[in-house]
């Protein structure tokens, strides 16, 4: 059976989101993102700024992770990047109007059953920059990976079946290491 597309399919109604679930590390990670990457630069590389990144944890090597692979697809702004959303959909990406005022969120193919996380993200922007530096610094620092990878742990066995809660519990330990302190590995 094929999948209808519409101009902008949006999540609505949102099924039961899939149970948060932390797999070992894959090294299969960076090549499901390369792959994606191609498809991506494709079909809307002329509204891509800055590049085309995987970040998340699957972007880390060695650390455990919801096996779901994050992009960052830097754009210019929010308004001309809704010109995305016709051919991420022939892509099966499903737009959801999450934290809307910083971003176009897209899961693939659906909220149940996610292999992708798309965020088209201005370039000039503050969380932009902020998901890459946070790839970088756990790619760059073992301990404060495996601090992360630990608080993960006990947020998905806390928050397994409320994605919104584990990741606001993940937000004070982003913020400290953005802001070079120590992170705290107390859950909120």
């Amino acid at each position: 059976m094929e999948r209808q597309h519409t101009a902008s399919p949006m999540v609505s109604g949102m099924p039961a989101d899939e149970p948060i679930r932390l797999a070992p590390p894959d090294p299969g990670w960076p090549a499901r993102f390369e792959l994606e990457r191609a498809a991506l630069e494709e079909a809307i590389g002329k509204w891509v700024r800055g590049g085309v990144h995987h970040v998340g944890s699957t972007a880390v090597p060695g650390l455990e992770a919801k096996p779901i692979i994050d992009i960052l697809a830097g754009i210019r702004d929010l308004e001309t990047g809704r010109a995305c959303f016709e051919p991420l959909a022939r892509l099966d990406y499903l737009y959801a109007p999450y934290l809307p005022e910083a971003m176009h969120w897209f899961c693939k193919p659906d909220p149940a059953r996610r292999t992708h996380h798309l965020h088209l993200v201005p370039v000039g922007s503050q969380r932009y920059h902020d998901e890459l530096a946070f790839r970088d610094l756990l790619r760059a620092d073992p301990q404060l990976a495996d601090r992360y990878a630990a608080l993960k742990r006990e947020l998905a066995e806390r928050h397994g079946n409320d994605r919104e809660a584990y990741t606001e519990a993940k937000s004070a330990f982003v913020r400290d290491a953005l802001n070079g302190e120590t992170p705290s590995q107390r859950a909120s």
